[in-house]
């Protein structure tokens, strides 16, 4: 089993030396980010019509952050492929981390995507090598039984504590880690059946990522709206998202509208379900990876 050198060392042959697969499985991952802050109007978050619910970042810092990430997803799907310990995986997402918080000056642009998609570009390599079709449910589940113990217990003596996990301490939310470590059950059983439901009924990727999201916020104890508002905040949030849907969803006459009020809403309440867009990325890479 590779020691963290060895993965370390993928980024230093990265200039030099890609596998074709691990630099594919690193571009679906940058366009799946990209597609997720692209889209408009999400409720709290920030896109190209503005910040949300956010002062300290706008586009421009998303697009700076995606641009500092772009040989990260490469070298972990390379990393992958050696079926590497959870250490080895952690150290390239510190080294991650470290590029997108100098590229953004300080601001939390993408620490939940270099969790999220490096542990799924990571599965992929794997698969590739092992000669197993890469496909959603193939990524979750060897994510599952590969790492995810080891996800688990590597958030015990975590400093500093993220909000996120102590928000789940709080409300006893599962958080990112349990949803990473049990395989990213809400992206499989909620964001991807809604957003290729919504796909087939309307032909756009735009308002199928739309749906997802929705359909994300209306179901997840998202840590990011508990931190901002609380139990009080979560509720309204999943009962706005819900309504949403209920009202038809993309699919209704007028939904545009509907969704820019709910935006409106939440920029007045502070709340951003950063959680769910972190599971919107999840969902939209998922359903790359397979087709």
């Amino acid at each position: 089993m590779p020691e963290a050198s060895d993965c370390l060392s993928s980024v230093r042959l990265l200039h030099s030396v890609i596998a074709p697969h691990a630099s594919f499985v690193g571009r679906l991952a940058v366009r799946s980010l990209y597609r997720e802050v692209a889209l408009a109007p999400k409720p709290g978050l920030v896109s190209p019509l503005d910040c949300g619910s956010h002062e300290d970042m706008n586009m421009a810092t998303f697009m700076r952050s995606l641009f500092s990430l772009r040989t990260y997803f490469p070298a972990i799907t390379a990393c992958g492929a050696g079926a590497p310990g959870f250490e080895s995986l952690r150290d390239l997402g510190i080294m991650a981390e470290g590029r997108m918080l100098a590229a953004t000056r300080g601001v939390n642009t993408h620490r939940g995507a270099i969790f999220n998609l490096g542990l799924l570009c990571a599965a992929a390599g794997l698969l590739h090598a092992r000669s197993i079709a890469v496909t959603a449910d193939a990524a979750c589940k060897l994510i599952k039984s590969q790492w995810g113990a080891a996800i688990l217990s590597s958030g015990v003596e975590a400093l500093p504590v993220s909000h996120g996990l102590l928000v789940a301490r709080r409300y006893g939310s599962g958080g990112a880690r349990r949803e990473a470590a049990d395989g990213f059950p809400a992206a499989r059983e909620i964001g991807l059946p809604a957003y290729r439901a919504a796909l087939a009924d309307s032909g756009s990727e735009e308002l199928a990522a739309t749906q997802a999201l929705f359909a994300l916020i209306a179901v997840l104890d998202d840590t990011n709206l508990l931190w901002r508002g609380g139990s009080a905040g979560l509720h309204y949030a999943r009962s706005a998202a819900q309504d949403f849907l209920d009202s038809g969803g993309v699919l209704a006459r007028g939904w545009r509208d509907h969704a820019q009020a709910i935006h409106a809403e939440f920029v007045a309440r502070r709340l951003s379900p950063g959680g769910s867009a972190d599971l919107l990325g999840v969902t939209l890479f998922l359903h790359e990876l397979t087709r």
